[in-house]
């Protein structure tokens, strides 16, 4: 299975340059069975990256451009009535997939926005009172340009808290710039990648994950993160229980990729900035300040005590 993880995040380079933390975090959140955000400026590979790991592990994916004019219905489904058998049939919205792309998730409006919500939390959609299932595997991956951009609004709190991770890609170093522009007439790149796992092995690597075993003294750690969010004087909104919840399972997926069966404390502060971004909105005055959520984030990090690495974290 170690060298199935391997496979898979070879594949993706072959179109992500220079991203190789990027590629691992997103690995993670999908071995954790979570959803990921990535949050950056257009250009720098976001609906790539997505396309890429849907392609290597061979799962089906759907992508919809988010737009203002897009209707919930679009996304989970609707009922139409036939007149030859005198019922309802039910036609499948974009979510019926395993990997959804939802690009540019933050220039439609709220209404469509959070029909979301249900899928992402319960892995169905509700239409007409009928409650179906999703198929598994099943995740969300959505791009989101800048909150500030033109045509956006931000995502409630309530939807970036469904979000496992989010994660930004950054600009590019000079000389891996440098090799994409060598390369950018070259077309189908994507079609490069190969399937190198099936659904069955990824739902089987995504059930080891859930028996990492995490010892108290780092369930402690990761509560005290949380809580110095709750308590910090630059931030309005810390932490809920299920972003607790996000970094252990994160954590999970660190240490399964390390090729441990335990947690260690480096497996949570690796994860913390990427689970937490997201979830933490700063104080005003801390705004007007321009003081990042990063950097505060980073600071956390700093001032709680983390726990000894050299102890036994091991069951």
């Amino acid at each position: 299975m170690q060298r199935r993880i391997d496979l898979i995040m070879n594949e993706v380079k072959k179109a992500i340059v220079g991203k190789d933390m990027c590629i691992q975090k997103v690995m993670m959140a999908i071995l954790a069975e979570g959803h990921v955000l990535i949050e950056d400026i257009p250009g720098v590979g976001k609906t790539t990256l997505a396309l890429a790991f849907a392609k290597a592990m061979g799962l089906k994916q759907n992508r919809v451009q988010f737009t203002p004019d897009v209707l919930p219905s679009d996304i989970t489904g609707f009922s139409s009535y036939n007149k030859d058998t005198g019922s309802f049939v039910y036609h499948e919205g974009a979510v019926m997939c395993n990997v959804f792309l939802a690009d540019e998730i933050n220039r439609t409006s709220a209404k469509t926005q959070s029909a979301l919500l249900e899928v992402m939390e319960e892995n169905s959609v509700t239409v007409d009172n009928v409650t179906r299932q999703v198929p598994k595997p099943f995740m969300v991956i959505a791009t989101e340009n800048p909150v500030g951009a033109a045509g956006t609004q931000m995502l409630p709190e309530s939807q970036l808290d469904r979000f496992l991770i989010c994660i930004i890609m950054g600009y590019l170093e000079k000389q891996d710039e440098k090799s994409i522009l060598r390369d950018w007439e070259r077309k189908g790149i994507i079609d490069d990648i190969q399937a190198v796992i099936t659904e069955r092995e990824l739902m089987a690597m995504q059930e080891k994950v859930k028996l990492i075993y995490i010892h108290d003294r780092i369930m402690d750690y990761i509560i005290e993160l949380s809580n110095a969010t709750r308590e910090h004087e630059q931030i309005q909104l810390g932490l809920s229980t299920r972003g607790s919840i996000a970094v252990a399972r994160m954590a999970r997926a660190a240490a399964y990729v390390a090729g441990r069966k335990f947690v260690i404390p480096e497996d949570v502060k690796d994860v913390f900035p990427d689970v937490a971004r997201h979830r933490i909105k700063m104080a005003h005055q801390t705004r007007m300040k321009q003081i990042s959520t990063d950097q505060v984030i980073h600071e956390i990090l700093t001032r709680v005590r983390m726990p000894r690495p050299e102890d036994k974290y091991e069951k």
